[in-house]
């Protein structure tokens, strides 16, 4: 799902998520040293690197899920306040996201990325699968500077779908063979 589309459901979400695991799992297989230590399409980071990239936007969201059920209790106008100040940092945030998964994917390389997915994949999936629609439909105000998928005002179920929109978007640049896009 694309931004301005339907709520997705948490059978699509939940699919989502075993489709980019298997995904990743594919290309790790398939990709040569070459294949990942090559550049992507579009970013500076290898395509080893923007896998684990992908990996991340899943990490993050495992972090964020308590942030979200705490700052969507909040006034509104505390929520907009903090979604502003992390928007004054992008530009640090955007220096840290680049050389984090730089150095990161020296830890969470070939042999330990699909690992670490399905580690985080199965934590975000249990609490997907205790929340309620109440707390599902919790708003928070979201720095919508950092990431193309992130509005200003996301519900915790957008958030629960955000990773694999941020995987599909980053899948296209990558460029592990020579017959890829």
């Amino acid at each position: 799902m694309e931004p301005g589309e339907m709520t997705a459901s948490r059978a699509e979400i939940e699919a989502g998520y075993r489709r980019a695991s298997e995904q990743l799992q594919a290309w790790l297989n398939s990709a040569s040293q070459e294949g990942l230590g090559r550049r992507s399409n579009g970013t500076r980071w290898t395509n080893e690197e923007l896998l684990f990239h992908m990996v991340f936007g899943y990490m993050v969201v495992r972090a964020l899920l308590p942030l979200v059920h705490v700052v969507s209790r909040l006034p509104v106008p505390m929520g907009k306040a903090f979604a502003a100040l992390l928007n004054a940092g992008t530009r640090p945030f955007d220096t840290v996201n680049y050389w984090g998964s730089r150095w990161a994917c020296l830890v969470y390389n070939k042999q330990r990325m699909s690992r670490k997915l399905d580690k985080t994949l199965a934590a975000i999936t249990r609490r997907l699968q205790r929340e309620d629609p109440r707390s599902l439909a919790r708003t928070m105000p979201f720095p919508d500077r950092w990431d193309p998928f992130f509005t200003p005002l996301m519900t915790l179920n957008d958030v629960y779908a955000y990773p694999t929109k941020h995987f599909n978007f980053h899948a296209r640049q990558l460029s592990l063979s020579d017959t890829q896009g």
